[in-house]
């Protein structure tokens, strides 16, 4: 039968799934999808859901946007596959392109990959790297912030933070140096983001004075900790840590695979500590010799709109100037995926970027996080909230037994997972990070859509902390 029992039956046989304790769907079913359109994931039985997660922040103009699959058809009757090693292609050369044309100044390498772990992976290699053949092998740590996450590969997994990721591997995994996180939901009462997220990056300074000589880079990612529970800060700390990691020969990595490409109200993260252009405030002043670029910048996710496996790490020509040399001299970074550049993906990304170049996405992204704030402000002072807070098109609701005490619902409470099914019975996928419930919808949510996903969140949050 093609229902979504039999689906079930025959993905549970077969199909181990991914950050998932099998032996809860048990009692909690699996969701078969046949199709998708848009902001909607349709069942087997015809049931519709709005992505209110855009399928792990991927598909930021929703699912099969017709600009992105005309893209696709198109490459597929050309080329679907070449290796990137001693050849290129159109895609992957238009792509390069384009992304060193918006991304921060001074970004104008790109190395790729084929998913955000891989890409980490390339940034940590690529820099260790870089001081080794700079005369300077001692360079092979790395500082990290609590609370982050960087991936599931053993060295994305070594930078992050978050325990229950980490925990069962540590044997197996370098250690960085933590430093304690800017989250500004630890800000004492009455301290503003920007105060704290000051006070926080002391811990940072302290860090590199001791440790430079052996570190190789300093990871983050760039105001929000999306695994971490959409943790946020202010983004001066990307600009005092940037003129930090220069002052004490550091490399920056920004982990923007899941705030890139508009999801925090601008291209990138990072542009929320530095500005885009000469007249914008946060912009260095004309003839600024203070780098106003992270060294590596990973991107991945939205990078293709949700469609195809892509990652790339976008990075300098000093970096890349320290491994051009004759094959003999050992200096070449030699780190490759059988799908490196693959023309499809990046013909996907093209056609993302395309839409950017289409509409003011980023404008009408400020209306649809206006109205996202508008209908859930009123949980601000919900019994059981002990924080709302936004970036972008980022919004998150953490949950507490007592917010007055700062007491969390213990972890095996599972108080999200409340809202995740009362979001699948009213047609909305929620997907909570413990008792933080977010929502990250695709960017072409409609208003009237994004209050069905809204109130499904509310009731959901309401049900969930009853007793």
């Amino acid at each position: 039968m093609n229902d979504n029992a039999s689906w079930t039956r025959r993905s549970l046989a077969h199909v181990w799934h991914p950050c998932t304790q099998m032996q809860d769907h048990e009692w909690l079913p699996l969701v078969p999808i046949r199709s998708a359109q848009g902001v909607w994931l349709e069942d087997f039985e015809g049931r519709r859901y709005i992505d209110a997660v855009s399928s792990w922040w991927t598909s930021i103009f929703g699912h099969r946007h017709p600009h992105v699959v005309a893209r696709l058809k198109e490459q597929l009757d050309r080329l679907d596959h070449v290796l990137l090693a001693g050849f290129t292609h159109e895609p992957v050369v238009r792509l390069s392109e384009k992304l060193c044309a918006v991304a921060p100044p001074g970004l104008s390498r790109c190395f790729y990959a084929d998913n955000g772990s891989s890409a980490v992976e390339v940034a940590l290699k690529m820099s260790a790297h870089y001081w080794r053949n700079c005369g300077q092998p001692g360079k092979t740590r790395y500082i990290a912030l609590s609370n982050g996450y960087h991936g599931e590969t053993l060295g994305a997994l070594a930078v992050s933070g978050a325990g229950m990721y980490r925990d069962a591997y540590a044997p197996l995994l370098m250690e960085p140096v933590y430093v304690r996180s800017p989250d500004c939901f630890e800000r004492t009462p009455g301290e503003s983001w920007e105060d704290h997220t000051r006070r926080r990056f002391r811990d940072m300074e302290e860090a590199l004075q001791k440790h430079a000589g052996t570190v190789a880079a300093v990871i983050l990612e760039p105001l929000v900790q999306c695994a971490g529970g959409m943790r946020m800060y202010h983004p001066i700390y990307l600009r005092l840590l940037r003129e930090a990691c220069t002052r004490h020969g550091v490399h920056l990595i920004a982990d923007e695979i899941a705030v890139g490409f508009g999801r925090t109200g601008r291209l990138f993260a990072w542009e929320w500590a530095f500005g885009t252009a000469a007249n914008d405030p946060m912009s260095f002043a004309a003839g600024q010799t203070q780098p106003a670029s992270p060294d590596f910048l990973c991107l991945s996710k939205g990078l293709t709109a949700g469609t195809l496996p892509l990652s790339v790490v976008m990075t300098t020509d000093t970096v890349y100037q320290a491994f051009y040399a004759d094959y003999a001299a050992g200096k070449a970074f030699l780190h490759s995926h059988s799908f490196t550049g693959n023309a499809l993906a990046c013909a996907a990304a093209l056609a993302a970027l395309e839409l950017f170049e289409q509409s003011d996405v980023l404008a009408a992204n400020r209306r649809l996080a206006q109205l996202m704030w508008a209908a859930m402000a009123g949980l601000s002072s919900h019994r059981n909230v002990i924080d709302l807070r936004q970036q972008g098109m980022i919004l998150a609701v953490e949950l507490a037994k007592n917010p007055r005490k700062r007491e969390p619902y213990p972890a095996a409470e599972r108080r999200g997972l409340r809202v995740y099914r009362h979001g699948l019975e009213k047609g909305v996928l929620l997907r909570p990070l413990g008792n933080v419930v977010y929502l990250m919808p695709p960017y072409v949510i409609t208003p009237e859509e994004i209050v069905t996903m809204c109130q499904a969140a509310i009731e959901g949050i309401e049900l969930a902390t009853r007793d």
